[in-house]
C-alpha cells in the first residue's frame, strides 16, 4: 500500500501529491477487479454446469418469443434467472432448462423428453422456420453460436429447423425440424493462477434425426436405448432420416455434450463472438462510400459560402461614397439577426437546446464508460442500464443550459424554465 503524507501547503505540494497518487493507483495496477456480474467462475470436475434459456429471435420479423411459448420440451417449474433493467428492456426472458451438464463430463445422445406434437404445433415450428428464427441458449454467461468453418466466425444462436426447396416449382417446401444438439464446450486451466476449470467457448451443432427405438416397450427417457444414436453411434445429419414436421409426429428431443481443453483464457473468450462476419464488409463500404459523399458536399456548399463572402468583401472595399457605404447588402443585411433572441417560444427553444447537450453528454459519456471497460459484452443489459442512468443524471446539464440560454433571451420566466 502506498501512504502519503499529505501537508496542506501551497499549490506545488497539491501538485505533487497528484503525481503521487498516479503513481500508487499505477503501482496497484496488478490487482485489478473485475465489474459486477463479470467475474470468473472456477467449476470443479462433475460440478453441475446450468443451461438458461432466453428469447427466441428473428432478423426478419424483429419479433422475439419466450423459449417455453414453443412446444419444446419444459421443466414442471422452469425458475426465472434474476434480470437487470437492461435486461429487461432489451426483451430477455432467461429461465432454466432440462438440460443436465456436469463439468469435464460428456455425455453421448442422452434423451431430454419425448414430444407428440399436434398439427397446430408442427405449422408453427414451419411458419418459424420461414421466418428465421434462431434460438439463444446461455452456459456461465456465454451465448450459444455456431461457427462457420470455412470463415472462422460464429453466429449467435442456432436456428429452430431448415427447408428444402422442392424440385418442382408447383410443390411446396419440406421443412425439418432440430430435435438434436451438440453442445462443445471449451474450458482452461491453470492451476498457478486459479483452480478447477474455467469455461472459454459455448458452441452448438444441431441435428435433424428421425429417432428409432424398441416401439414395444414403454418409453422412458432413463431407460430407453434409441437405435439411430447412442454414446458408441454419435449423432449424424442423414438426409434419408430427417426429423420432418409436415404432419403430426412424435419428436424426441436427445443432447450431446462434449469438453474440449482449450488454451483460451477466460478474459478473452468474448473475442470469437466480436469478429466480423465478411458480409458486413458491405456495410463498411456503404458507410465509407455515405461518408465520403457528405463531406463531398459539405465542401461544395463551403466552397460556394466562400466566394460569395469574398465577392460581397471585395465589394464593400471598392465602395467610394459614404452613402454607398451605408447602404447594406448582401450577408450584412442579416448581420444583426444573429444574435437577436427569438421573438416567438424562446422558452422551447432553450429547452431543446438543453435537450441535445444532455443527449450529447450522455453519449460521451456512454462512449468514455465503454473505452474504459465498464461496459463489457459480458455484463448483460449493461449499456442500457447505463445509457439510461446516464440520460437521467445529465438532465442537471441540460437544466442548466436550459435556463442559462433561456435568461440570455432575456425571458421573464425562469423559473417555469
Amino acid at each position: 500500500p502506498c501512504l502519503l503524507r499529505l501537508k496542506p501547503t501551497g499549490r506545488e505540494r497539491t501538485m505533487w501529491r497528484g503525481w503521487w497518487v498516479l503513481a500508487c493507483v499505477a503501482s496497484l495496477a496488478d490487482g485489478a477487479f473485475y465489474l459486477p456480474g463479470v467475474a470468473p467462475k472456477s467449476y470443479k470436475t462433475r460440478e453441475k454446469v446450468p443451461l438458461f434459456v432466453n428469447k427466441v429471435t428473428s432478423t426478419k420479423t424483429q419479433l422475439p418469443y419466450a423459449y417455453y411459448d414453443l412446444p419444446f420440451c419444459k421443466p414442471k417449474r422452469p425458475k426465472a434467472a434474476s434480470e437487470n433493467l437492461g435486461e429487461v428492456l432489451e426483451g430477455d426472458m432467461i429461465k432454466s432448462s432440462l438440460y443436465e451438464i456436469e463439468m469435464k463430463v460428456p455425455d453421448g445422445c442422452k434423451i431430454l423428453c419425448k414430444k407428440n406434437h399436434n398439427k397446430v404445433e408442427m405449422k408453427l415450428f414451419r411458419s418459424m422456420i420461414d421466418d428465421e428464427y434462431r434460438i439463444d441458449w446461455i452456459v456461465d454467461n456465454l451465448p450459444g453460436a455456431m461457427k462457420n468453418e470455412q470463415y472462422g466466425y460464429v453466429t449467435r444462436g442456432f436456428p429452430i429447423g431448415f427447408s428444402i426447396a422442392p424440385p418442382l416449382e408447383n410443390m411446396k417446401p419440406k421443412h425439418y425440424l432440430y430435435n438434436h444438439v451438440r453442445i462443445v464446450l471449451s474450458y482452461n486451466e491453470d492451476p498457478e493462477q486459479f483452480s478447477g476449470s474455467r469455461i472459454v467457448g459455448l458452441q452448438i451443432i444441431p441435428f435433424s434425426i428421425n429417432h428409432m427405438w424398441d416401439r414395444l416397450e414403454d418409453f422412458s427417457e432413463a431407460t430407453t436405448t434409441l437405435s439411430t444414436c447412442n454414446e458408441m453411434n454419435p449423432a449424424v445429419n442423414d438426409p434419408g432420416n430427417f426429423q420432418s414436421i409436415e404432419e403430426a409426429d412424435e419428436v424426441v428431443y436427445t443432447y450431446d455434450v462434449k469438453w474440449i481443453p482449450s488454451d483460451l483464457t477466460w478474459s478473452n473468450r468474448w473475442d470469437v463472438y466480436l469478429l466480423g462476419n465478411p458480409d458486413d464488409e458491405i456495410h463498411y463500404f456503404s458507410i465509407v462510400n455515405s461518408l465520403m459523399i457528405v463531406l463531398f458536399l459539405t465542401g461544395v456548399v463551403a466552397m460556394i459560402m466562400l466566394r460569395t463572402l469574398r465577392r460581397d468583401i471585395s465589394t464593400y472595399n471598392e465602395m467610394q461614397t459614404l452613402e454607398e457605404a451605408q447602404e447594406e447588402s448582401g450577408w450584412k443585411l442579416v448581420h444583426g439577426d444573429v444574435f437577436r433572441a427569438p421573438e416567438c417560444s424562446p422558452m422551447l427553444l432553450s429547452v431543446l437546446a438543453g435537450t441535445g447537450v444532455q443527449i450529447f453528454a450522455m453519449a460521451l459519456s456512454t462512449m468514455m464508460f465503454a473505452m474504459l471497460g465498464f461496459l463489457s459484452p459480458a455484463n448483460r443489459g449493461g449499456l442500457l442500464t447505463a445509457l439510461l442512468l446516464l440520460f437521467v443524471f445529465m438532465g442537471s446539464f441540460a437544466g442548466y443550459y436550459a435556463a442559462r440560454l433561456y435568461k440570455l433571451f432575456g425571458g421573464k420566466e425562469g423559473k417555469r424554465n
